[in-house]
């Protein structure tokens, strides 16, 4: 496909206010002072406000009363979550280049645009926090001497903070901060239990190939500016095609370098081998946060550089994303397969393993923008997947914190008469899992898979199509037989799970999504018929 139709198609992606406008940005120095837009910034404002009040509160807080922490957090991640209703007409942008783009035909440029597709972002990110802040409040109270409460809330609302700036991003600098604001909390929060090897562990190979994929995206960002003079992706969009000769070869390989960074953050393979052990090193509902918030922080991003920023090199990251895709989804499988085939193995390892082939799936239709010449119908499938995702995975992980309480293992086996002792909590989750697989009634898992698929054949990509369709026949396999398992009878006594009131709520909220979006797939199958942007 030509750079040109798909320029055009990026130039629809972005808020009207931040397309490009081809002046150096010396030319804002005399305008540094203008006003904030507070509403349009006020979602990752809170989640911020709210880790800072948190850390200042448990320094007086008693011991006894410290749980209250873990409410508070709720209660701001849900506020922030509500002040997304005030800017849903998507027509907010603030932080940009004042007195320019005047006469030139080319509108502003923004460092922070609130449009659709960073609304229904930070909703999916807000959320799945909201749901992980439910499952982590009783595994902060029951383990409160190797999880210190004020530093584990602190650290998960700054992680959302900047989970929730990024999509809104719409310069590479800001890109870049955004994604470490989110990274590194991350990375305490895996390695937070005191005396814990395995977290630890856990935490170094998270914090090492994290470590690395910076600095390769730094070391692209740095290149794309030297060869393009501005950091704002609209310019960049305008000015890589027009490189200057000896500039050329420097543009090209910071495209590169910035592409193979995102590419570790969404745990595409080759980039996944701190996947698995991560989730199980970390305490659950952080492994639950980082299935969903992690990976719509590395797939924003990723849509952000290439459809947005890159569009002149669609030659490059689509052949480039289309074989990612298809690695990812056939190594995720096959991981997740194994997993099941030896059921004394972690129940959150295989999570894992599917997540990476998740990831794979939401690769293919951001691959398939490099070659449509609607690039915001693509994008739509991958958000309107990753919202269907994010639901019932986090309702997954729900499942697996309750069978966690009774058999600190937490394998596959452990789930064998599950609806026997707890009928309702097996139902709902033999029902994300059928989701995850694409089968009735889990129909959004279906509709989702469909509109992933047609974004492939659509862009003509048939051989990803094929590759697609034999990976959904190897995860139907595992997520069919841990689905029976929950109604087999149970081997020996049953134990019986408790379920304490957080876990419950979590569970109930996944569960409502998840039925929610079956009964109206139409809630998020829009997107893909009409974008985002």
């Amino acid at each position: 496909m030509s750079a040109q139709p798909l320029a055009a198609a990026a130039g629809s992606l972005v808020h009207p206010l931040a397309q490009p406008l081809g002046q150096p940005l010396a030319a804002s120095a005399a305008s540094l002072v203008q006003s904030v837009d507070w509403l349009a910034v006020a979602p990752p404002l809170i989640a911020a406000v709210v880790a800072l009040g948190v850390l200042v509160a448990d320094l007086f807080l008693p011991e006894a009363g410290k749980n209250v922490l873990g409410w508070i957090s709720v209660a701001g991640l849900a506020a922030a979550a509500l002040m997304l209703l005030p800017i849903l007409d998507g027509d907010r942008a603030t932080f940009c280049l004042t007195g320019t783009g005047t006469g030139t035909g080319a509108p502003r440029a923004c460092s922070y645009t609130a449009d659709h597709f960073t609304l229904v972002i930070q909703l999916l990110v807000l959320g799945g926090a909201l749901l992980a802040a439910l499952l982590s409040i009783t595994t902060v109270d029951d383990d409160r001497r190797r999880v210190p409460p004020g530093e584990f809330w602190f650290l998960l609302l700054s992680a959302t903070a900047g989970a929730a700036l990024l999509p809104a991003a719409r310069d590479l600098a800001t890109l870049i901060v955004a994604l470490e604001v989110a990274s590194l909390p991350a990375f305490a929060l895996v390695g937070i239990r005191h005396g814990d090897r395995r977290s630890a562990e856990a935490a170094l190979k998270f914090f090492l190939s994290s470590v690395t994929a910076t600095a390769v995206s730094l070391m692209g960002v740095s290149f794309v500016y030297a060869s393009t003079g501005t950091l704002y992706l609209t310019q960049v969009a305008q000015r890589l095609p027009d490189t200057p000769g000896q500039l050329h070869t420097l543009a090209q390989t910071g495209v590169v370098l910035t592409l193979i960074g995102f590419a570790f953050k969404t745990a595409a393979v080759p980039f996944h081998f701190w996947v698995p052990d991560t989730y199980v090193g970390a305490p659950l509902p952080v492994a639950a946060y980082l299935s969903v918030v992690g990976k719509a922080v590395g797939f924003s991003g990723l849509i952000l550089v290439t459809v947005v920023a890159f569009p002149s090199y669609a030659d490059v990251w689509g052949p480039a994303l289309a074989v990612l895709a298809a690695l990812t989804m056939t190594v995720g499988n096959l991981g997740a397969l194994r997993q099941q085939a030896t059921r004394a193995r972690s129940a959150v390892r295989l999570l894992a393993w599917s997540s990476v082939g998740q990831a794979g799936y939401l690769l293919v239709p951001i691959a398939a923008a490099g070659y449509a010449g609607n690039a915001q119908k693509a994008i739509g499938s991958t958000v309107a997947y990753a919202l269907m995702y994010a639901a019932v995975n986090l309702g997954a992980f729900a499942v697996a914190a309750v069978v966690g309480r009774g058999r600190a293992g937490n394998r596959i086996s452990d789930y064998r008469g599950l609806y026997a002792t707890n009928p309702v909590t097996a139902l709902l989750m033999a029902f994300f899992l059928l989701c995850l697989a694409g089968l009735p009634p889990g129909i959004i898992g279906l509709f989702a898979k469909v509109t992933v698929f047609a974004a492939a054949v659509d862009a003509g990509l048939g051989w990803l199509a094929v590759v697609m369709a034999v990976n959904v026949v190897i995860a139907l396999f595992y997520y069919l037989q841990w689905t029976a398992l929950l109604f087999r009878a149970p081997e020996g006594e049953a134990a019986r799970h408790r379920i304490p009131a957080p876990l419950t709520a979590a569970i109930a909220l996944a569960g409502v999504a998840g039925v929610a979006l079956s009964g109206a797939p139409q809630l998020v199958l829009r997107f893909a018929a009409t974008g985002l942007f």
